[in-house]
């Protein structure tokens, strides 16, 4: 049974204005479902795992094309980056909206191609694991979270303690997070060893798969922190050439986000460090070893994994909308922090995020050091484990995190 997306209707609105349509995201995170629902038996799926099809679309890519033609729904398009050309010119005779879906899941070997073939007639957009509201399947086409608009918006079903750390334990993979009965160690564990083989191995050329695990491990324990190459490297005892060259393997391979620093040319305090975030909360704890929601909630992670699946949660709303997330931090040379900055038409809305269900007013002091910044401040917000919306202060709302 299918679990509707957010991006169903973005998807179908880009597949009506340009002649190709290209998801990507980390592998498992339902690009292929997406799709094939949405193309329905108008379409024909070309899968590149199949080995035949793989070899023939990268010694003939013409004859492939030839072969497949429009509308077609062409799956793991990076393992032969030859075909996007020969896309393009058929594109561009054919004339006509809707022509190619392509999936993708490394960006990283990916995206030059499509920017060099494909300019202007492609439209992309990126994946991520289930969000809570496709989860519960209310209010999945709820507009991008902004701090101020949530009057309007339905609060969702209320979250326990237990049952928000159970969630953030188990992960968004549809695969885990739809099927109770699925051991989250085995699907993890087959993960990883997918990750490493398929996707690492074969496009990044790490010898060492093992320095590469401990890396992985190294970098979940860092979720919602300020990024330290340095320490990144030392830890997993790697060069710091090497550590910077796999993060960004991570990052555009859909396994982790850099959240960057806010600045502005006014000011000269503020870190320039971005911040490092795992995509996939279920993936973080297993590479940390924690071994349920119980220990995970109780233990030395629990406000940063919160922070991570928020921070996550946030940008599924943008990203699922087919929208950018216009994100970044604060925190300048005195400690003074905000955890998340979203910026709209030129107004920064800041948000905080708690692990309270009774948070005070000092929770969000550093809100106040925007107003020196020179820059136009919406209303904030204090996502926590409250129960309800609430003003906290005359510019800043208390709203659950079960309202994401």
């Amino acid at each position: 049974m299918y679990t509707p997306r957010s991006l169903d209707a973005f998807l179908n609105k880009a597949s009506g204005l340009f002649p190709v349509v290209l998801v990507t995201g980390a592998r498992q995170v339902g690009k292929t479902t997406l799709l094939r629902h949405a193309a329905g038996q108008i379409r024909r799926y070309v899968t590149l795992d199949d080995p035949l099809l793989l070899r023939l679309a990268q010694e003939e890519p013409a004859l492939f094309v030839q072969r497949f033609p429009p509308p077609v729904l062409i799956d793991e398009i990076q393992y032969a980056p030859g075909l996007l050309p020969h896309i393009k010119m058929a594109a561009d005779e054919l004339g006509k909206p809707g022509l190619f879906w392509l999936t993708g899941s490394q960006q990283f070997h990916l995206m030059k191609g499509v920017s060099e073939s494909l300019a202007g007639r492609v439209g992309t957009m990126q994946l991520l694991g289930l969000s809570r509201r496709e989860l519960t399947g209310k209010d999945v086409d709820a507009a991008p979270f902004l701090p101020g608009a949530m009057e309007s918006k339905d609060p969702g079903a209320a979250l326990t303690l237990s049952a928000l750390y159970q969630l953030i334990w188990r992960g968004s993979y549809p695969a885990v997070a739809l099927n109770p009965a699925m051991e989250k160690e085995l699907f993890y564990r087959s993960y990883l060893q997918s990750y490493l083989q398929r996707d690492v191995r074969d496009l990044a050329q790490v010898g060492d798969e093992m320095a590469f695990l401990r890396f992985l491990r190294a970098a979940a324990a860092r979720s919602a922190q300020l990024l330290n190459m340095a320490d990144l490297a030392r830890d997993a005892d790697v060069a710091p050439n090497t550590a910077k060259r796999w993060l960004s393997i991570l990052q555009t391979s859909g396994i982790v986000y850099l959240l960057p620093p806010w600045h502005s040319n006014r000011t000269s305090r503020l870190v320039k460090t971005p911040k490092l975030y795992f995509l996939d909360t279920g993936l973080c704890t297993y590479l940390t070893e924690w071994s349920s929601p119980e220990t995970l909630e109780a233990g030395a992670l629990s406000g940063a994994i919160l922070e991570t699946w928020v921070v996550t949660e946030l940008l599924k709303s943008y990203w699922h909308n087919g929208r950018h997330a216009p994100f970044s931090f604060y925190r300048d040379k005195e400690q003074k922090e905000i955890d998340l900055l979203i910026e709209q038409d030129g107004v920064l809305y800041p948000i905080e995020i708690k692990k309270s269900a009774n948070p005070s007013p000092k929770a969000v002091g550093s809100f106040k050091t925007l107003g020196k910044c020179g820059v136009s401040v919406g209303r904030g917000a204090l996502l926590c484990l409250a129960d309800q919306l609430l003003p906290l202060t005359d510019s800043v709302d208390i709203v659950p995190v079960s309202a994401l």
